[in-house]
Order: structure tokens, then sequence, then C-alpha cells
């Protein structure tokens, strides 16, 4: 693990990563303005209009991963990077629709009007039903073997929900909402799946209590083969200063069925346009990845595939993972400082990019913003091998998440500005050719601490 040991080796001496503590702007007037200096060379060149322009072709058509809108969007973002002289790639894999032939969920012979997950499983179950709370690794033992587990929507990905009952011997999963109305999730054939409401999942959680509760299953699920891609661009580092490290910056590129996806993520992939703009002209010793990656709204499934396919000696060399999703809802983040940005890890713990992160807005505008966590966007499968990574985020979401209005008219150029510059400041300080050696007198910065919150996201 040459490149990230060899970063992190360096910053937590001169960043103090383990204590939790990061740098920020020094109060020694020279350090100050020299730090000042650095950032300026990103951040002045950031253009709002730039992203602006961009969210607006892309929102323009639906972007559901495995149609014409997805194509017409990667299409546009493959040639803004060709443009700039990258090293650029489309990388396809394939997606499965489902079409629902029939849905059936019943408790002690009561019909639930459930409805089956996108990518259920088909299959005929009749059997004990067990509550298993949330399904997250810890919580799943084998006492679900054989049985249906009931399951709390919220924390991780549906997905990763029905992988866990299923790797502990489930033979179905009934799922019930966090909030009013029925709902249906992802999932990946694994077991039949149904998706019923709150007040229908509570009820069952009491009844459990008073002793066996039977649940059927009925489900015939159809599976469609389609395709979606990752784009990926290239930013090499002159080889007389490479590090042999690798930074990437990502969203996802894809959007909900029938949505424009402005906010959602047409923001995220402007800003990672920009920035691929403004990094190709400027000095750096680290390789730059860019990264859109589709079918995120299905559960991750392109930045899945990516890092899967990635050879170990490029995650042995990958020391940090930047994100953004939803970085310009103009009504997004309610009234918590900087618009509601916020830095997600999986774990909920530090790493070396919100530590950045927080340097970057204590430098840039006077307030470090926080961390909590969160799953459920593109940094967990970074995350998953061992690459410190963060979402950044206005959190809570604005009242048009997932809905037809996540249109350009509610987007906001200052949001943009600001979540492009912090995440663009924060990754210079790796990339830039004097570092990693930030304790070096021109650059020595003083410290300054961010905290964590439990801030729901919606």
């Amino acid at each position: 693990m040459f490149g990230r040991k060899s970063i992190i080796t360096v910053l937590t001496t001169s960043m103090l990563l383990s204590a939790g503590v990061v740098y920020a702007q020094t109060t020694n007037a020279a350090n100050a303005q020299s730090v000042t200096a650095f950032d300026n060379k990103i951040i002045k060149k950031i253009s709002a209009d730039n992203m602006y322009n961009t969210i607006k072709y892309l929102s323009a058509v639906p972007r559901e991963a495995g149609t014409e809108g997805e194509v017409r969007g990667v299409e546009y973002i493959e040639s803004q990077f060709k443009s700039l002289g990258l090293e650029t790639r489309r990388i396809p894999f394939p997606i499965y629709d489902y079409k629902t032939n029939s849905q059936l969920a019943e408790v002690d012979g009561v019909n639930l009007n459930g409805r089956a997950f996108s990518g259920s499983g088909s299959g005929n179950v009749t059997a004990e039903l067990v509550n298993v709370g949330k399904a997250t690794t810890g919580e799943v033992t084998d006492a679900v073997a054989g049985k249906i587990a009931l399951v709390a929507r919220g924390d991780i990905a549906f997905v990763d929900k029905v992988k866990n009952v299923f790797a502990k011997g489930a033979v179905g999963v009934l799922m019930y909402n966090n909030a009013s109305g029925a709902f249906t999730g992802q999932a990946n054939g694994e077991l039949p799946a149904v998706g019923i409401t709150r007040e229908q999942g509570l009820n069952l959680v009491e009844k459990l209590k008073n002793g066996p509760v039977t649940a059927t299953l009925n489900v015939d699920i159809q599976k469609i083969e389609k395709t979606s891609f990752v784009v990926e661009a290239k930013l090499k580092p002159n080889k007389n200063k490479d590090t042999g490290q690798i930074v990437t910056i990502g969203s996802h590129h894809d959007s909900v069925p029938n949505g424009p996806g402005a906010n959602d993520d047409a923001s995220g992939v402007s800003a990672v346009l920009e920035l691929a703009r403004i990094f190709v002209n400027t000095p750096i010793d680290t390789e730059v990845r860019f990264l859109t990656f589709g079918s995120e709204e299905r559960g991750m499934v392109g930045s899945s595939f990516y890092v899967s396919q990635l050879p170990q000696s490029d995650i042995d060399r990958m020391v940090a993972h930047f994100q953004m999703d939803m970085i310009g809802g103009a009504e997004a983040g309610e009234d918590h400082p900087l618009g509601g940005l916020i830095m997600y890890t999986i774990d909920g713990q530090k790493n070396l990019v919100t530590d950045l992160g927080a340097s970057a807005t204590s430098r840039l505008y006077d307030v470090a913003i926080p961390y909590g966590q969160l799953g459920r966007s593109d940094h967990q499968p970074f995350h998953d091998v061992g690459i410190p990574s963060a979402l950044f985020i206005h959190s809570p979401v604005e009242p048009q998440y997932h809905k037809p209005t996540d249109t350009i008219d509610h987007i906001s150029k200052e949001k943009l500005q600001q979540a492009t510059s912090t995440v663009g400041a924060a990754a210079y300080q790796i990339i830039r050719p004097d570092t990693p050696a930030l304790e070096r007198a021109h650059v020595a910065p003083a410290t300054v601490n961010y905290d964590y919150e439990n801030r729901p996201v919606d």
C-alpha cells in the first residue's frame, strides 16, 4: 500500500489526523497570505456560470440509467473531458430492469398490498417472520435462516439489507418504510423482496412480541438487461514530480425516472467538470481521476462496478475520494451554516478527506463544516476497499428531492461556488507540488476543530 501509506504518514504528522484536528488559516499574517494564495489558484478560477450551464444542459432530459437520456448525458460529459485533453473512457456495465407480473405479501392471511422491489427475486414462500431491525451486518443473526426477514428502511442501501439477510439464509424480505406511504426499493434478485408502509411494519414489530407470525411472499419478476456507464478521465502529473498517488473526484450522472435531476446530481457533475477544467492548467504532482457514475439511483451500482474492476495496484495508490452529490439546491440545508454543507462518511469517523474539507471551509469561509454518518451515495464502494472517502452535500435536502420539480430554477449559484471551492481547495492540498509537506514554514497553518452532527439528510 505504497500510495496511501506515504501520504497519510506525512499528513498525520502535520495535521494530527488521529486527534481529529486539522489545519486552517494560521494567525501569522505572512502564512495566512500564503495559504490564501494557494487556495486562490483554484477558487478564483471556478465559474458558477459554467456549472449552471452544464446543469441546464443535463437537466433538459431525464437521465435514468439505461436510457437514451443517460447516453445523452454521458456523451456530453465525455466530450467535455476530451476537450480538455484528458485520457477519457466510457466504461459500460450491465444493469437490469424488472417487469412485475405478479406480487403478493400476506401476513396471517391478510393481504398487505405491498410492492415488489425492483430486482426482487421471483418465488412463492411461506415462512415465519423475524424482525431484524435495519438489517445492518451486526443486527442480522443466524436466527433468520429459513425465515422471512422483517426489515426497517434506513441507514444502509436496500441492496445491502437484502444481501445481509440473504447471507444468513433468509428466504424472503418484507421491508417497511421510514416515512408515510408505500414504497419500493432495489434488490439484486437474491430472494423475493416486498415493500410495505411504515404503519404496517411497526404493527408487525408489535405483533411479533406476542408470538410467531407467518408471512407469505409470492413474486413473479421478469429480468431485462440494459447498459449503464461510468465516465473516467485521468489527469496525469509531470513524470518528474509524480508521487505515485491517486486522488479521485466523483459524482453520479443518472437521475431518477422521469426526473430532470438538476440538483441530483447534475450539480455534482458540473463541479467535477469544472474542477477538471481548472486542474488541467494547474501544476500537480498527483494523478487525479474525474469520475461520473451511472446507476447511483439503483444503489451505487456504477461506483461499485468501477471499484470492483480496478486493479489492486490502483486501489493501493488511491489516497482520497471526494464525492459530490446535490451541491446546488437553493432550498436545501435549512438554517445550517454555509447553506447546510456537510461531509458524510460511511463509518461516522473523521478521515483525511473530512479533515481537508473542514480545513478548506475554515480558511475560505471562517466556518469549519461538520461531518456525520451516511451511506446512500458513491463514496461507499471506495470506503469499503479502505480509501478515505466522504460525501459533500447540503443537508437536509430540498423539497424537490427525487421529484419532477428538481429543475434548474431551484439551483443556487452561490452554493455551487461554495461546495466546489471547498472540494477544490481540499483536493489541491494533496495534489499541489509542494505537498505532502505541510509542515513547511511557508504553508504551515494553525489548528481548527470540527464537530460531528447527527443530521438526517431527508
